[in-house]
């Protein structure tokens, strides 16, 4: 269940847009939200003071936009480090989930550029709901979900299904990437309960069964499909004693979430899960 929502802002709207979007889901509406805006240290004080004013007025325009209760938002315009600071406020309001925008950077060039999505999604074990700055931010009716044979896609499955449930005219697409077609999608064994499922919440559903690279193949359905929101299980595999280090594979963009996060014209959920 979502109860609170961090919301990154850096004043392009983007965020701010999704947010809105979701309060459409009525079981969302009475979460509360952090809103933050990071300004990073500067040269001179008299730099340090430019920023901050300008952070402050890029705090209460976010603010200002979003549809929902003032009461129940919390702004926090904090001065730091971007990358580290993010992960600790999510930490800190115990983030159920944490929206934020991204360059949709892929591999290298993510770490050269000093992407801070691409460092919260090393480093969080909150959900993470990726906004790239290329895509229109669209109302949540098609709720694509990517599936596969883990504990874990069931979570996100649930997640998945009440967002569509909720909405007018929901629908929930459900997809597993296999090496073995089924000649009825329906029929696919990792399909099969997702589909009892959607059929027991009385939600909107269809199923499409693919073969080829999970990424691309994942990529190309919500294309076609045109998905207002991808879900994907995006699951920690480091150890306990190595939680604070980077994970290479997403490091390098070697994990599948990583290559969805990059080419997806989506917003993407992650549904963080320890493996």
């Amino acid at each position: 269940m979502i109860e609170k929502i961090l919301v990154a802002v850096a004043g392009r709207g983007l965020c701010e847009e999704m947010f809105n979007m979701l309060m459409d889901i009525p079981s969302l509406q009475n979460t509360s939200v952090t809103v933050l805006h990071v300004v990073p240290p500067q040269v001179t004080s008299d730099g340090m003071a430019a920023k901050l004013e300008e952070g402050g007025k890029i705090l209460a325009q976010a603010v200002q936009s979003l549809k929902i209760d003032p009461s129940k938002v919390n702004p926090r315009l904090k001065q730091g480090d971007p990358k580290t600071t993010v992960c600790q406020v999510a930490e800190e309001e115990k983030a159920d989930l944490v929206i934020m925008g991204s360059r949709g950077l892929g591999r290298l060039q993510s770490i050269l550029e000093n992407s801070v999505s691409q460092y919260v999604f090393q480093l969080t074990s909150r959900p993470m709901l990726l906004v790239k700055d290329d895509i229109y931010v669209k109302k949540i009716k098609r709720v694509m979900v990517a599936l596969d044979k883990s504990e874990s896609a069931k979570q996100f499955l649930e997640l998945a299904l009440s967002f569509a449930k909720e909405v007018s005219g929901g629908q929930i697409i459900l997809v597993h990437v296999t090496k073995d077609l089924t000649a009825n999608a329906e029929k696919d064994p990792v399909l099969a309960p997702a589909v009892a499922l959607a059929k027991q919440m009385g939600v909107s559903y269809r199923c499409v069964s693919a073969t080829g690279k999970p990424g691309e193949a994942i990529c190309k359905i919500a294309d076609d499909v045109n998905a207002d929101l991808l879900v994907i299980g995006s699951p920690d595999r480091r150890p306990n004693v190595a939680k604070n280090f980077v994970d290479l594979d997403r490091l390098l963009g070697n994990s599948l979430s990583d290559y969805v996060r990059v080419y997806a014209n989506c917003p993407v959920l992650l549904a963080r899960t320890v493996a």
